[in-house]
């Protein structure tokens, strides 16, 4: 089965040895998206929903990259450093997802690889042939 994978250019995919997006077949796996620009900046620096959003964007066009829209998500994983701002990270998810519907989860971490991120995203998608 083929294996084509996409990029998006933030430097800890060079380092670390990871791949934006990877599709196998009809599945998606979008690795942890944050909102880090090509750059190295932070988008949205201290706003989670700026973050989310931005996240969800690198989502969206990681999958469109390899064939797929939101529609085609069945799964997220959503990361926070704050859960008592999970409101703010559900709206941009529910503006994104609200009619779709994938599973998801929503989890407090004690950091992520940049102290100033405060949300990471990841998701599983499935595209038919």
């Amino acid at each position: 089965m083929a294996r084509r994978q996409v990029n998006s250019g933030v430097r800890w995919e060079a380092e670390v040895g990871y791949a934006r997006a990877v599709r196998v077949g009809q599945q998606v796996f979008v690795s942890g998206s944050t909102a880090t620009q090509s750059d190295g900046t932070i988008a949205g620096m201290g706003d989670e929903y700026l973050q989310a959003k931005y996240a969800l964007g690198v989502i969206l066009r990681a999958l469109a990259e390899l064939g797929g829209t939101a529609g085609h998500v069945v799964r997220t994983r959503i990361f926070v450093t704050n859960i008592a701002n999970w409101e703010a990270v559900g709206r941009a998810h529910g503006e994104v997802f609200g009619a779709i519907r994938p599973a998801t989860s929503m989890v407090q971490v004690a950091a992520l690889i940049h102290p100033h991120l405060l949300v990471e995203i990841e998701a599983d998608a499935i595209i038919e042939e």
